[in-house]
């Protein structure tokens, strides 16, 4: 995969397309939390790609990362499980759900 570059004026702008894409009267759902991972998801591979290897973060951002990485992977195991109790012949019956990795 290429690596893309883009300023943070570029970014912003992108961001402010998508916010702009998505309002309150047209979309039906979770419209919100959906533009919420699209911007975190950006940020973070912003912050990723300006990282440099071995690199030491402030002890209160590596904090808040260890926070966001366990509040997003109790979401994404919620979600996965509802998908799971709405279809239960689907053949993920064998998952288990306790011991569900995801991004390791």
């Amino acid at each position: 995969m290429k690596n893309i570059l883009i300023s943070e004026k570029q970014l912003a702008d992108l961001v402010g397309k998508v916010k702009n894409n998505v309002s309150e009267s047209n979309e039906p759902g979770s419209y919100m939390a959906k533009q919420q991972l699209f911007m975190l998801a950006t940020m973070a591979y912003t912050m990723w790609e300006k990282m440099e290897d071995g690199e030491q973060l402030e002890d209160w951002m590596e904090s808040k990362i260890a926070q966001s990485e366990q509040s997003i992977l109790s979401v994404v195991k919620a979600y996965m499980y509802d998908e799971f109790v709405e279809d239960e012949n689907s053949g993920m019956g064998k998952l288990n759900f306790d011991e569900l990795v995801i991004g390791k």
